[in-house]
């Protein structure tokens, strides 16, 4: 292990990501419809994110030299939700909001209306191609800012994704770092049997990628890889964080029934308490 977090820091994230797995089951049940799943598999990195890495300030929103991040897995809205209001960009009362209509939360984040949202997705496969433009305009404009993406083992199955992994190793985009949140499961059961990405880091350093390999859950680790990434010059970083679905509620681990399925109110009430505990 290389630079790691002080134990103050590691509190803060737990305590954050403790937050925002909470915010997603309310806000999920609330909705009566969303993807809890995948959404908590991927609390941890985007605590590690906001909270211990990106240039990102809710009073300066639109700053031209803020870091960027693209979730390219659209449908965890609830996960990217939860940490902007964490982070001070959405009022937390207004989660509850999500899916409603004439909120501004829906299903899918919208970059015009939602602050702190760099990119609209949903549609999966894109992202990581708005998340190229970003970062080779960084580059075209000597900015310092860099971009972050997040895709979903699942959607590694889209060939645009592919079509984006040569564009970023051919302008040799190392300001964008990508990571992959690889829990082995898609809204019809494993990756490995739906259609099969894998294997998911021998792909991408064939493709002239950096890769590195965590453990999706671990905060010194994720943070660790970040800083590695920084550091790789001509070359852009895929981070594959290894990830267990509905992570921190145990009735959800690694079930995919849970990808897009809303809890009841007991069972809400008993997700919240399994956190909580």
């Amino acid at each position: 292990m290389g630079k790691k977090l002080s134990p103050d820091q590691l509190c803060q994230l737990a305590h954050r990501a403790k937050a925002i797995r909470c915010h997603i089951v309310s806000m999920v049940t609330e909705a009566k419809s969303g993807h809890p799943g995948g959404s908590l598999s991927a609390a941890d990195i985007l605590a590690v994110l906001y909270f211990a890495e990106m240039n990102v300030d809710p009073a300066k929103a639109k700053d031209a030299d803020r870091d960027r991040f693209v979730l390219s897995k659209g449908h965890a809205a609830p996960v990217l939700y939860a940490t902007l209001a964490e982070k001070g960009y959405l009022p937390v009362e207004e989660l509850l909001t999500l899916r409603k209509v004439n909120s501004r939360l829906q299903g899918h984040p919208e970059m015009k209306g939602i602050p702190g949202v760099d990119m609209s997705t949903g549609s999966l496969g894109q992202g990581l191609s708005a998340a190229n433009g970003m970062a080779l305009a960084g580059k075209l404009d000597a900015r310092k800012y860099r971009v972050y993406a997040l895709l979903g083992d699942g959607e590694l199955e889209e060939g645009q994704v592919w079509e984006a992994a040569m564009f970023a190793a051919h302008y040799k985009l190392d300001n964008l770092t990508a990571f992959v949140d690889f829990n082995g499961l898609q809204i019809d059961g494993p990756i490995a049997e739906v259609l099969s990405p894998l294997p998911i880091p021998e792909k991408w350093q064939a493709f002239g990628w950096h890769v590195l390999i965590v453990d999706g859950h671990d905060y010194n680790a994720i943070y660790d890889a970040i800083q590695q990434a920084k550091a790789i010059k001509d070359k852009p970083t895929i981070i594959v964080a290894k990830t267990i679905k509905g992570k921190g509620v145990c009735q959800m681990e690694n079930v995919a029934d849970w990808h897009g399925k809303a809890p009841t109110r007991e069972e809400c009430r008993q997700f919240l308490a399994d956190l909580e505990r």
